[in-house]
Parts: structure tokens; sequence; C-alpha cells
């Protein structure tokens, strides 16, 4: 049986490596300043945790249920820089290397590639970890799976964690955010309703179901008239932000392969792209220093940060 497992959020990582990390680039002017940041974030994760698998997955667009929905879905966001762009292709030549499988599926996002992941591993007895800064994957959080942050590698989100961070159990995560929204998605929640509202209700009635069926017992009538008015948004958010745990074409967790990690081309590759120290290490050398914090205000592809 796999005891343990980590789940990357890779294009998260990809976004805050580029962001936290300035001014690195070949002699021939090819950036290598996500790639820098994103191998050495998850080589201490890695070093943290030590998984016995370790997975890193990528946004391949959004799928059309959501599309469908909500047109508007993540429509505000910027494209991805062309810096970070040319970068990707030698992420995934990293991954390659260093043997970690990279899982990335044709309009479908990495959350429900992860979410899918990790209901296989806890399933199969594995003590899941997802590296994520997504305030979304709270809700995968039970006693077998935890949220940790890229960057922050010592800290991890367990049940009584995402209760003390948000008010809410994350069995109620999703009508949380269906009542607060997403900006970082480009979801509105319920006009007037914060997350300190929210959480009272859900406290309260335990659901948004309940809060509308109870609706009456609401003492504020300016509250309930909120509420009210923002039940068909809220029930939107809740089809938009639910996860979806049977994506199409990801592995079977006995068929996820352990980090099988080649010490020479690992090597090469370091050297081709100019990163001494890495490929000092990968030739015996000492391991790579801690990894960098990013900015705070730009939080990976502009997500609603959970950390």
């Amino acid at each position: 049986m796999i005891a343990s497992a980590l789940i990357v959020d890779g294009t998260a990582v990809a976004y805050r490596a580029f962001y936290a990390v300035q001014g690195l680039s070949t002699r021939d002017h090819q950036p290598t300043n996500a790639l820098f940041g994103f191998v050495r974030m998850l080589r201490q994760l890695e070093a943290r945790w030590r998984p016995e698998r370790l997975v890193a997955t990528f946004d391949g667009g959004s799928p059309a249920h959501r599309l469908e929905k909500c047109p508007a879905y993540k429509a505000q966001r910027a494209p991805m820089p062309d810096d970070l762009r040319s970068q990707l292709a030698l992420i995934d030549e990293y991954l390659d290397v260093a043997g970690i499988p990279r899982i990335l599926l044709p309009h479908q996002e990495a959350d429900d590639v992860m979410a899918t992941l990790a209901d296989r591993a806890a399933r199969a007895g594995a003590v899941v970890r997802l590296a994520t800064s997504d305030k979304d994957l709270m809700q995968l959080v039970d006693d077998r799976v935890r949220l940790i942050p890229p960057t922050k590698t010592d800290e991890e989100l367990d049940v009584a964690g995402v209760a003390a961070k948000t008010g809410v159990r994350p069995d109620q995560i999703v009508d949380w955010l269906a009542l607060i929204g997403d900006v970082a998605d480009n979801i509105p929640g319920v006009s007037g309703i914060g997350p300190k509202t929210a959480a009272k209700l859900l406290a309260r009635f335990g659901s948004l179901a309940e809060c509308f069926a109870r609706a009456d017992e609401i003492d504020s009538d300016s509250l309930r008239a909120k509420l009210l008015a923002g039940r068909a948004v809220a029930e939107l958010n809740v089809q938009l932000m639910t996860l979806d745990k049977a994506v199409p074409g990801v592995p079977d967790w006995a068929d996820v392969p352990a980090p099988a990690p080649d010490a020479a081309r690992l090597k090469a590759f370091f050297e081709k792209y100019e990163l001494h120290r890495f490929a000092a290490e990968a030739a015996g050398g000492a391991p790579a220093a801690p990894a960098p914090k990013p900015p705070p205000a730009r939080p990976a592809q502009d997500q609603l940060s959970l950390f």
C-alpha cells in the first residue's frame, strides 16, 4: 500500500515561481526564472514530506460544463506572460528527467484533476497532501487529505485548520464559497454577504439548502432579503465550485509510478539551462536553498489565496 502522496498544482507553482524569481535567463536569453523557482519549490516539498508518490497537475483549460453555466467564468484573467509560457516546455522537460509524473488533460482544470487523484489515493489508503494555495480545494480536506502551501513547506491544513481559517467545516466549503463568491474565477457572490456572515449562517443552519429552507428564522430582515435575492446566484455557484472527482483520463492511483529521477540526465538538463547549483546537486553536491517567498500581492494566477 502507498502510504503517502503529494499532488502539486503545477500551474500555480509555475506562476508563483515566475513572480518570485526575477531576472534569471541563459546566455542565449531564454528566461529560466520560473523553471528555477519551480524546481526549488518541488524539491523543498519533496524533501519535507518525502512522499512515496509525487504528481504534478496542470490546467488544460476550463471545462465545458462550467463555461456553459457561466460564460464569464475566469474570463477576466490576463493571458499568461510570454516569458512564463516560454518556460512551460522547460518545466515539462524537467519533470521528465526527474521522473515525476505530469498530468495535463484538455479542457480540464488542475483542481478537478487533483480532486480525482486525491479521492482515488485516499480510497487506496494513502495520506494525501495537496500543494496549492487555492481555497476551492479545502472542500477535499478530511482525515486523509490535507493542504500545504507550495512556499511554506512546514504548514499543513487539516480539518481543524480549515475551520480555524474559514469558520466552516470542509464539507461546508462549497456552500461558503457559493455565498461569498470568488473574484479570482470571476464568480460573484450573494450581494451583501461576506465571509463572516456566510460562516455564521452555515454554523446556524448547517447547509446552504437549509439556509434557504429556514430563511424565515433569520431575525434580520435585511440579511434575509439579501439571502433570498441571491438564491439563484448561490445555487449556480455550488455547481461551479464543486470539484469533479471523476475526471475522465486521470489514471488509476495504482498506475501512478514512483518518482524515478535520472541523475545523469538531470545534471545535463541543469547544465543546458545554466542552473549550475542544481547541476552540482545532481552530481552529489549541496541541496538547494529554501524556496523563495512570492510577493503576497501576486498569488498564483490571481487565485483566491488560501495561506
